[in-house]
């Protein structure tokens, strides 16, 4: 009896090591094609003259490359990342996902194949949820296992940029599809997929101030004031600030800065306070840039700090244990410190930016920077670069040029 359980246990062990050295020879193909970056002007007119197959045609290959680029680089961090448990968990996830659609890359898209399809996308959208949690509770779960050195920080620093970045891009894609050809519909009905022709910056700045506050008051933390102004150069702007982006990425970036500006005004003037100084917000659109300021009087934080904010692990805020639960409820607020970084990356990911200016013991005040014309706002994306893991002066190309 032991003998066939033996023989059992060898064949499912073999059946994983050809499926794995099967998956890694797409990888190499996929990864030999630099991915496609999309603007925020072709997003849209794509949603205007686009139609299902075409973007049928264009993810099933498009989804494989940017997803090979980040499984390769996954062989050069760390190795003892690699064997955390929370890591082989998203390695097997991105796996699941790589392999559902390439069973699509020789099918005709045909009505049932189109609906198969945009099912699947939906699926792995919800799959990959969690995933910034998951990688979190990664680090620490490395961190918790013996002392992380300077290099290998700086690797996984490296690392991590480019692979949340990679996954901004990929959900965008997919959410484009799932919103114009699925059984969803965008936040609001002028929407065309993901993107708002007529974005209303203080409206989107607005909601995230909502959202913050119903979070403080859960935790019976006071709720400093937010002030808003609106400024533009183009004459025929009068009412409001508007520009063709994706709201939810204003709203990510806005929310993260406007929390950690609030808490610190809290802590700052006391919980006890009779009052605070508002937050304010000022939103600047150019000819070139939309500008959003936060500036707060929340005390500052040191010059030699600031560089450390946008580090992964980095909070001012008590961290979690890495067992804390992934389920979308039970995953940490804060405490993470992987807010600030990835906020700079939803601003990076359209050729916009993220900094952080600070005057200790009076206030910080951040800039958001995003590009005011569509066709300038084009993806920046990572590019598989085995030389950027290695010691050498010797420097290829790991991003997508402007």
């Amino acid at each position: 009896m032991l003998y066939f359980r033996y023989l059992g246990t060898m064949q499912i062990n073999m059946q994983f090591t050809r499926k794995l050295s099967s998956l890694a020879k797409h990888f190499d193909t996929y990864s030999k094609f630099q991915p496609t970056p999309v603007t925020v002007k072709s997003l849209i007119d794509f949603a205007v003259d686009g139609d299902m197959k075409q973007s049928y045609k264009f993810l099933r290959v498009e989804l494989l490359v940017r997803w090979s680029h980040m499984r390769k680089e996954m062989n050069l961090i760390p190795g003892r990342l690699l064997e955390m448990p929370s890591f082989k968990l998203a390695n097997s996830l991105y796996d699941q996902s790589f392999t559902e659609v390439l069973a699509f890359k020789d099918a005709e898209p045909d009505a049932t194949t189109l609906r198969k399809f945009t099912e699947t996308l939906v699926d792995i959208r919800r799959r990959h949820a969690n995933i910034v949690p998951t990688l979190a509770r990664a680090y620490m779960e490395l961190d918790k296992a013996g002392p992380i050195d300077l290099i290998e920080k700086n690797r996984l620093q490296y690392f991590y940029d480019r692979f949340f970045m990679n996954r901004i891009g990929i959900r965008t894609l997919i959410y484009q599809h799932t919103l114009l050809f699925g059984n969803e519909f965008p936040q609001h009905p002028q929407q065309a997929g993901i993107i708002d022709p007529y974005c209303d910056v203080a409206g989107v700045v607005r909601d995230a101030y909502a959202t913050a506050k119903i979070l403080f008051e859960k935790s019976s933390y006071p709720v400093p004031p937010v002030e808003i102004s609106t400024h533009t150069v183009h004459e025929n702007e009068k009412d409001r600030v508007t520009i063709v982006y994706i709201p939810a990425h204003i709203y990510h970036i806005v929310f993260e800065l406007l929390k950690n500006s609030l808490r610190a005004t809290v802590e700052r003037h006391g919980q006890d306070a009779k009052q605070y100084p508002p937050v304010k917000v000022r939103i600047v659109k150019g000819h070139e840039d939309l500008t959003i300021q936060i500036a707060d009087r929340g005390g500052g934080v040191p010059r030699s700090k600031i560089s450390e904010l946008f580090h992964y692990m980095y909070s001012t805020a008590p961290k979690p244990n890495s067992d804390f639960a992934i389920d979308g409820k039970g995953t940490p607020i804060a405490g993470l410190g992987y807010g600030l970084p990835i906020a700079r990356l939803y601003a990076k990911y359209f050729q916009g930016n993220l900094a952080l200016s600070s005057v200790e013991g009076l206030g910080t005040w951040a800039y958001i920077s995003i590009k005011a014309a569509a066709e300038n706002a084009s993806e920046l994306l990572p590019i598989f670069s085995k030389i950027r893991y290695s010691y050498t002066t010797k420097k290829g190309s790991d991003w997508t040029k402007k």
